[in-house]
């Protein structure tokens, strides 16, 4: 392995391209911790040290920008409005049919998807950055803490100075993408996918320093334990697959024979990746939020806002876990049915002669395909929600930070950006030497 390395650095080409996507990720890190315009930077520190930071979905934020976001830098935003804008853009293709026909038309469609996403990206970014703003300004950022500095993160609350603010998270926003997309055409691996690593990357180390000095050396170890079996555990799960044989029929055209070879479908175990994780705490974090905006300062808050405030805001009661998990199963399900299409898949095997051996081609094997995809999505499923529970289980039992490493939507992306990372790369080397990274 150590020969491989020392050849991807003899390589020219695979060089430079590793070089500009470490450069580009080195800039991005130092952006997310330059504050925006009007920041009251010692006090946002200050807040950030005295508090365990936030729960539900703006946790996931954070996490996602590399804790940029309760810096108020002008990275803050990172990458989840591109995130959410993708989603949006997927799940539009069910409901709008011209969007449908976009993803059909080849290299010219998919280009004009991507405008459209980076559109809606600058959109949510404008939109979230607005209501960070408003949040930063009114002091509940970190939630309704005793700390006096938490109320006064801002030096100038003035609209203008709020507009200031917003255009430059906004600005960051756009400024991450087009760094997404230099590393995508210029550098090595997913430019988006490595920068989504690179922010939850970073928050490892201050994650295991906060357990190992709250809980000592042997809860460190023991955490340290549980992350290496959840790392092989979830890379052998990414890794497994269905293979489904297919077999294409000989055909002549003119002097020339085409076809005759086996082949397979590979349907993964987790063929929904991460999405059904931001879609469950995304939903999670509304009956919170309601419950937030119905809290009076100076009267006892309603029942149900007391009800919502003990079992829905807390990751470590058991009814947020229970429902956390159904919803993640649900969500699993859902998008799996929109991102592979069983009637589809059988019909362009038709039209090119395939058929599964014992299945008959156009519609038995359709139902096939939406047979398997159905049984193998309920252990995936059940896998995702499992990973997910691991670090409000910490938070429960060990009392980690919400923030805890090994488990969730973290450990998952840094596990498949990473594999799919090393592929690239090993298959560049393969181009050049004839062997690859990993024998």
């Amino acid at each position: 392995m150590f020969s491989a390395i020392a050849r991807i650095f003899r390589t020219p080409d695979l060089r430079r391209k590793i070089g500009f996507t470490l450069a580009i990720i080195a800039v991005y890190r130092f952006g997310a911790h330059v504050p925006a315009p009007f920041v009251n930077f010692p006090n946002v520190q200050d807040c950030i040290d005295q508090t365990s930071g936030t729960d539900g979905l703006l946790s996931l934020v954070n996490l996602f920008s590399g804790g940029a976001l309760l810096q108020l830098s002008i990275f803050a935003l990172g990458v989840m409005p591109y995130i959410t804008a993708t989603i949006i853009t997927q799940l539009l293709r069910v409901v709008i049919p011209h969007f449908e026909t976009l993803y059909k038309e080849g290299q010219a469609g998919q280009a004009k998807l991507t405008q459209y996403t980076r559109y809606l990206t600058i959109a949510l970014a404008l939109l979230q950055s607005t209501t960070l703003v408003t949040v930063a300004r009114t002091g509940q950022l970190f939630g309704t803490t005793g700390v006096a500095s938490c109320n006064q993160l801002l030096v100038n609350d003035a609209w203008w100075a709020q507009l200031l603010m917003i255009i430059t998270m906004t600005a960051g926003t756009g400024l991450i993408m087009w760094f997404a997309e230099l590393v995508t055409e210029r550098g090595i691996g997913n430019g988006m996918s490595l920068l989504i690593f690179t922010s939850i990357a970073a928050t490892f180390p201050a994650a295991m320093g906060a357990i190992l000095a709250a809980r000592g050396f042997e809860v460190f170890l023991l955490v340290l334990a549980v992350g290496i079996i959840v790392v092989a555990l979830v890379v052998y799960v990414e890794q497994s697959q269905r293979r489904i044989p297919v077999q294409y029929a000989k055909r002549m055209v003119g002097r020339r024979t085409y076809g005759g070879t086996n082949t397979y479908i590979p349907i993964k175990v987790n063929t929904a990746g991460v999405v059904p994780v931001i879609f469950a705490s995304s939903l999670l974090y509304i009956p919170a939020l309601i419950a937030q905006f119905n809290t009076p300062t100076d009267a006892a808050p309603a029942p149900w806002v007391q009800w919502i405030s003990q079992y829905l805001t807390k990751g470590d009661h058991p009814l947020y876990m229970l429902i956390y998990f159904l919803l993640i199963i649900g969500f699993t399900y859902f998008y799996v049915a929109i991102t592979f299409n069983p009637v589809e898949v059988a019909d362009n095997m038709k039209k090119y002669g395939g058929f599964i051996p014992g299945i008959r081609a156009g519609r038995p094997t359709a139902e096939y395909l939406d047979y398997v995809l159905t049984r193998i999505t309920l252990p995936g499923s059940i896998y995702l929600g499992l990973i997910a529970l691991i670090p409000l289980i910490a938070l429960a039992t060990v009392q980690a930070n919400q923030n805890f490493p090994f488990g969730g939507a973290s450990i998952l992306i840094i596990v498949g950006v990473g594999l799919e990372t090393v592929k690239q790369i090993d298959a560049q080397l393969q181009q050049r030497h004839y062997e690859g990274l990993l024998r």
